[in-house]
Formats: structure tokens, C-alpha cells, sequence
């Protein structure tokens, strides 16, 4: 082998060899490394650090004694669920089912109606002193269900019937159950059969609702639970 083919040899030996830079060296290679632009915008900014530095301290309150967040998690939930409901108690009042629009007027049995039970009684009587029949068992019926729902007793809802209303009636007052239903019966016979209706019919209206405002009625909380 010429002197030339080996010195060739040599150089190529010496290149394919990984090198093993010094630790001052080495040091200096990191460096450079790190400071190219590439590495510079991938390191984490101040609010980065200051994120996880608050996440892991929210995350420690969690811990419970044996490493679980879960109990501890739980019991917070269930506070924080109980004082938005007694908040909403305080700020809004007991809720109502019966909700009134805007202009305070509600569905009544099919009719917008702002009226409360007297003006209803005073109606239905004043109908009745004419010989209307008719008016004055729809304003008397109308002036049990309305008595009812000024006491809480039973809610009249949107939608909700005259059969409905005797039926949740008698299950608030069980002693009234055949009255009511009957009640509800002639109020559908004036109201949607066309018939003429009775003064003995609207009499029974009457007694019904004095016998309910004279009657110890259940309470309020109660009466949510028969609706």
C-alpha cells in the first residue's frame, strides 16, 4: 500500500470516529445549542410557570388525607349547590308554578283572568242576582280554584283543566272529593256542552267554596306533594 493510500485510510478512519469533545466543550456545544431561536420560543413564558404554579396549588386543596380529591370534591360541589339554592330562595322568593306573564294576567280554565277569588265571588253573584246561570257557575268555579291557589293549596297551571283542578282539589281536601267533582262537571256543562246550568247548581258552588274557606286545609308543603 502506497504512503499516500494510507494517509487516506488513516483520515477516514479518524472521521468515522464519534468524537469525545472535553467537558468545557461539551458545555459550550450545549449552550450554542440551546440559544438557537428554535429553543428560545419553546421555553415556558413567566405566565406559563405562574399557571401551573396555581393550578397545582388549587389541585393540593382537593387532596384529600389518603392522596384522593374525590370526598373532598364532592363536599365542595355540595356546598356550593346548597348556597346557590338558599341564595335563590332569598332573592326570588318560593317559586310558583303558576307563573303570570308579564301584564300579570294567566290562564284561568281557558280565559286570561287577573282577578282574585272575591272579585270572582262578587262576579258570579252579581251574575246570579240576573238570572245568568251560566256566568255565575264559571265565576264561581273559577272563584274555588282561584281561593285554592291564593292559599297554595292547589296550583292552577296553564293548561290545567277544571276536571284537573277537582282532582288535585280532592287530594289536597278528601272530605270535598264529590263536591269538587261535581263542581268541575257543571262548570263543563255550562262552559263547553252549551247547557243552561241551575241556580240549585251554582248554590252548591257556594256552599262548596264557603265550606273551603271555613275548612283547615293541609299546608302549603303538603299540597305540593298532591299536585
Amino acid at each position: 500500500m502506497t504512503v499516500g493510500l494510507l494517509s487516506a485510510f488513516v483520515a477516514w478512519v479518524r472521521a468515522d470516529v464519534p468524537v469525545d469533545p472535553s467537558s468545557p466543550d461539551a458545555r459550550q456545544w450545549i449552550g450554542d445549542e440551546l440559544a438557537k431561536p428554535e429553543y428560545q420560543t419553546a421555553k415556558p413564558t413567566w405566565f406559563d410557570l405562574a399557571s401551573k404554579a396555581v393550578q397545582d396549588w388549587i389541585a393540593s386543596l382537593f387532596q384529600g388525607p389518603g392522596g384522593s380529591a374525590g370526598p373532598v370534591l364532592l363536599l365542595a360541589v355540595v356546598l356550593v349547590i346548597a348556597g346557590l339554592i338558599v341564595a335563590a330562595f332569598f332573592i326570588f322568593g318560593r317559586p310558583r308554578i303558576n307563573r303570570r306573564t308579564a301584564d300579570g294576567r294567566r290562564s284561568l280554565f281557558g280565559d286570561d283572568d287577573t282577578r282574585t277569588a272575591a272579585q270572582l265571588r262578587r262576579s258570579a253573584a252579581a251574575a246570579a242576582s240576573a238570572g245568568d246561570w251560566v256566568q255565575a257557575i264559571e265565576e264561581q268555579f273559577r272563584a274555588v280554584a282561584q281561593g285554592l291557589d291564593e292559599r297554595t293549596i292547589v296550583t292552577v297551571s296553564p293548561g290545567t283543566t277544571a276536571n284537573e283542578f277537582a282532582h288535585r282539589a280532592a287530594s289536597a281536601v278528601p272530605a270535598e272529593r264529590e263536591r269538587l267533582l261535581a263542581a268541575a262537571r257543571a262548570f263543563d256543562d255550562v262552559r263547553y256542552l252549551e247547557r243552561q246550568g241551575t241556580e240549585a247548581q251554582y248554590q252548591q258552588l257556594v256552599a262548596l267554596d264557603q265550606s273551603l274557606q271555613d275548612a283547615r286545609l293541609p299546608s302549603p308543603m303538603r299540597a305540593e306533594a298532591a299536585r
